[in-house]
């Protein structure tokens, strides 16, 4: 959420010693929130001082022993943290948690906090990761406050996804990609970078997962009628604009994002899923996801062996944690190791996590003198001056996460297998290991499990060691002191404390069916124009309840003969520098001759010899329509072509799934 770099803050330049400063650990009073209870972790403060990690290649008796105090320490962290963080959470969502004071109902609060910095606003990205985690927390055991949460957060939504915005308007879809709002659901209109694309994909991400449950436990209706139609135009949006250049995850620069792709392809995939099990399609999300999956290959430097955060941005050296973000979010048991859609356990993932990690080794005082293969704090990017420049509460959690979702896997599969991409990683943990793969009957399976185990747990145990007295947790804790600074009670730090913890437990999230994707064999940049629909959500049935079915399953919708048919538009348009062309036309899916609603169509392919530009719309089969195309100017201004209207009539055969027009601008 750092739009604009502030001055730097204050600090001290003493290192803690982690012998000597104790840790105060929390315990829970009456209330549910912690009182401040000093507890010398003296233990886990010593060991935060030089490897356990390292060690374990060897079969050292007092290693272990470390190891073990290591893990006990955390897991009593964890026991006092966790109920504790789930409370903060829903304080900040309003209306009525503790310190969501005039937030409306269902609306994440990014943090309290209203100056220096001020973050009372709401972020449609971190709304949706804030609220993945509650509704993954209300899947793991229903709980009916969380559900009456989740329940107005898709009410909120469907009003926010109308409100207007200067980053456009909903009838184009534009406006999904306005990235905060008031905490009232009124647009924000200051100075920010936007668009931001990486919203609409994550709350279709959040609003599907309750879908599927909705679905799972026999309300398929209230799915359909109530939460498809929000996550409809957030799929359209993905699916429409996923390709065009937006601002990154910390919101500083434009250019493709690898979260933001990553996301969108997850999103699609699970979004055309869901569609198929409430009776109905997304003939856009089954087109342009093997598309983003190709276009995903591209983040990959074979030459540091990491993604690269963001193309198009040449000062920063490419290593960032929205990258092990991308993956932790985009997790699926069900996918294995696979690398193509990054899971954690994939050798490209590991070696991603190895790089990253580094990278933030020599440069934060709190690190000094652990080398690889020891956990470190965990900041956004080495080159951040954000506040300076420090550790973040959710990035270090991220790296942790990374790894016991890896775990997660070894587990589940039996075996490790270790590639020479990521074989400098299992050997910072464990020096004597080699490629291959290990059964889980092995002694190096073990040993890779145990230390990789201690890594993970050594994450936490910065997080434990930094986060204030109380178990409070701000945004980012001081690069060379530690102290928590920033944003206080940012709500993303206790939702990434939760889902991290979670993951330590061996409890994992729906899959969303990584394990079937396939990537288009030419990467191209091929979008389809969406056709987006106010959602009028006011109120869900009463009592759905786990067990008590008001409803069956709908038939899933025949799949051979999709409703719509893709019909790419092309036209020859030679262009001045800042014009656009667009396409306008007789039915909602063209904008009903509102020029103001036309489609814009891409120049990807635009040469001066061959000046084209295209776009593919989804459009109900037999349709009729008349069109035009339009030349937009710099100042708005709308050139259109010359008389008569074009006319068209979309195959009803369902042997026709697309359809290409083209035509020169007259």
């Amino acid at each position: 959420m750092a739009q604009v770099v502030l001055n730097a803050f204050t600090t001290t330049t003493s290192i803690l010693q982690p012998s000597t400063v104790p840790v105060s650990v929390s315990v829970l009073n009456s209330t549910g929130l912690l009182q401040p209870a000093m507890h010398a972790l003296s233990s886990l403060l010593l060991l935060g001082a030089y490897s356990v990690q390292a060690v374990f290649g060897r079969p050292d008796v007092s290693a272990r022993r470390e190891a073990d105090i290591l893990k006990r320490d955390v897991d009593d962290f964890i026991t006092t943290e966790r109920p504790y963080a789930l409370k903060r959470v829903l304080c900040n969502i309003g209306p009525n948690g503790c310190a969501a004071a005039g937030a409306a109902a269902g609306v994440v609060v990014a943090s309290p906090s209203k100056s220096n910095p001020d973050y009372w606003y709401t972020w449609t990205r971190d709304a949706a990761l804030v609220f993945k985690l509650v509704v993954d927390t209300f899947v793991d055991k229903y709980d009916a406050d969380l559900q009456t949460n989740i329940q107005n957060f898709v009410i909120s939504q469907s009003k926010l996804q109308g409100v207007s915005n200067p980053s456009g308007s909903f009838q184009s879809g534009a406006g999904l990609g306005e990235p905060k709002f008031m905490v009232d659901l009124k647009q924000y209109t200051g100075e920010w970078g936007r668009p931001q694309r990486d919203g609409p994909p994550l709350r279709a991400i959040a609003l599907i997962t309750y879908a599927k449950w909705l679905v799972n436990n026999g309300y398929a209706s209230t799915a359909k009628d109530l939460v498809w139609p929000v996550i409809k135009n957030d799929l359209a949006y993905t699916a429409q604009y996923w390709n065009q250049t937006g601002f990154d995850l910390w919101e500083e620069v434009q250019g493709q994002s690898f979260f933001t792709v990553i996301e969108s392809h997850r999103a699609l995939v699970e979004g055309a899923q869901l569609a198929i099990n409430l009776g109905t399609t997304c003939t856009a999300c089954n087109a342009v996801a093997p598309q983003i999956l190709c276009f995903l290959q591209n983040f990959w430097d074979p030459n540091g062996n990491f993604a690269i955060a963001n193309h198009f941005i040449n000062y920063r050296n490419g290593r960032d944690v929205a990258t092990i973000l991308g993956s932790i979010h985009t997790f699926d048991p069900a996918a294995g190791c696979d690398a193509k859609t990054f899971q954690p356990c994939s050798d490209k993932a590991l070696a991603n996590h190895k790089a990253v990690t580094d990278s933030f080794r020599s440069i934060y005082g709190i690190n000094r003198g652990k080398g690889a293969g020891q956990a470190v704090a965990i900041g956004r990017y080495s080159e951040d001056v954000y506040y300076n420049g420090n550790p973040w509460y959710l990035a270090t959690l991220a790296a942790a996460e990374q790894l016991y979702d890896a775990i997660i896997v070894w587990k589940r599969q039996g075996s490790i297998t270790v590639t020479s991409l990521s074989l400098p990683f299992f050997r910072d943990l464990v020096s004597s290991v080699s490629t291959g793969t290990y059964s889980s009957s092995s002694s190096t399976y073990t040993s890779i499990i145990e230390a990789v185990s201690a890594y993970a747990d050594g994450y936490v145990s910065i997080v434990a060691q930094y986060a204030e007295s109380d178990g409070s947790m701000p945004e980012q804790f001081e690069r060379n002191s530690g102290t928590p600074i920033a944003a206080s009670h940012l709500t993303w730090s206790y939702a990434a404390f939760r889902s991290a913890t979670d993951r330590r437990a061996g409890k994992v999230p729906y899959s969303w069916g990584a394990a079937s994707v396939s990537v288009a064999n030419t990467c191209q940049a091929y979008a389809v124009a969406g056709t987006y629909s106010l959602a009028t959500v006011t109120s869900f049935p009463a009592k759905q309840t786990p067990g008590t079915p008001t409803a069956p399953v709908p038939t899933p919708a025949p799949t051979g003969c999709p409703a719509e048919v893709l019909v790419t538009f092309n036209v020859r348009a030679s262009t001045a520098w800042g014009q656009n062309v667009k396409l306008v036309g007789s039915i909602p899916a063209l904008g009903n001759w509102n020029a103001g609603n036309a489609i814009l169509l891409s120049a990807s392919a635009y040469t001066s010899s061959n000046p084209t530009w295209s776009m593919t719309v989804a459009i109900p089969r037999g349709t009729s329509f008349s069109y035009k195309f339009i030349k937009v100017n710099s100042d708005n201004s709308v050139t259109w072509e010359a008389d008569p209207n074009r006319s068209w009539t979309v195959p009803s055969s369902c042997s026709t799934t697309t359809a290409s027009l083209s035509d020169s601008f007259r």
